[in-house]
């Protein structure tokens, strides 16, 4: 017999606590935003294609968009090309698109199919280009932020996309086939030209879209703080707005908690922003009493 670091008794209780939420999501479409940290560190990466494959395992349908901020970034330098940021957004030239969708629909996407399957899982790795699943438009130019130091010059971001529509067709098709599908958060517009969509965005209309009973978006902090630094647990969508004008809700976070109060408008139950530097955060958020990170509800 194998030691574990706990005692057996403790592990039969973690799993009674997990038995009501494991009943409760059976069949449950849950959409995941998977970045930052989670997909760096090797240990991170590792627990969450497990806690993706029990998931499926037990019944619930997990679907997948990441991002890969990074990871473009080293591409860039590798060839001499600057990357040029306005208000947090990446300018996306021609040639910036093209290492864009590498990156995405190609290095970063087939590393995650590759590492679930190598763990027992089936999940397969698409583009929003694939099967026309997402149709994208041009993101409108818009003058400088405050904080630019342009003087609030117009900016044109070039090929960066917002979702106009999301065709579920093959994602239906995956699913009733038990594979997870991993989504690099890349569109197609009218124009025919390729558009990079933020990755929250992405999983908020495809949350939306599927009708699904959660939107989790995995962040690099441990969900929406309070003034003293301290997480708050649960935020109803009509509290949202006193907590921007009060600076609760500030910078980076808050259009991950709009993205948020835009899935439940578009019929999504519940969403939450989780802090994806924990390992496991997923089964901890879903199958313990106390769960982690911020739930943003009704």
């Amino acid at each position: 017999m194998s030691k574990t670091s706990q005692p057996p008794i403790q592990t039969a209780r973690i799993l009674l606590e997990a038995l009501p939420y494991i009943r409760q999501y059976q069949g449950a479409t849950l959409a995941i935003k998977y970045g930052g940290h989670a997909m760096v560190d090797e240990n991170l990466k590792q627990s969450f294609a497990q806690d993706l494959i029990l998931m499926k395992l037990i019944g619930m349908n997990p679907l997948v968009v990441h991002g890969g901020g990074p990871q473009i970034n080293q591409a860039l330098e590798r060839i001499g090309k600057e990357s040029v940021f306005v208000d947090g957004m990446r300018v996306t030239d021609t040639e910036t698109m093209d290492v864009v969708e590498m990156v995405l629909g190609g290095l970063v996407n087939k590393e995650i199919v590759k590492l679930i399957n190598s763990l027992g899982g089936h999940a397969v790795g698409l583009t929003g280009k694939d099967g026309n699943l997402i149709k994208a438009r041009k993101l409108k130019n818009r003058n400088q932020g405050p904080n630019s130091g342009k003087g609030g010059a117009m900016v044109d971001f070039g090929q960066v996309g917002e979702v106009e529509s999301i065709d579920p067709s093959i994602i239906h098709v995956l699913v009733s086939h038990d594979f997870i599908p991993v989504i690099a958060p890349i569109g197609i517009g009218s124009d025919g030209k390729t558009y990079n969509i933020n990755s929250d965005l992405v999983a908020g209309h495809l949350a939306a879209t599927m009708s699904a009973n959660k939107l989790m978006l995995l962040t690099d902090t441990s969900g929406v703080l309070d003034e003293n630094g301290t997480l708050i647990p649960e935020i109803r969508v009509s509290e949202v707005q006193e907590l921007i004008d009060r600076g609760i809700i500030k910078s980076g976070m808050i259009p991950k908690v709009q993205c948020a109060v835009q899935a439940i408008s578009g019929g999504v139950e519940s969403s939450l922003i989780l802090d994806g530097r924990t390992q496991h955060a997923l089964l901890l958020e879903l199958f313990t009493d106390s769960g982690i990170g911020t739930l943003i509800c009704q």
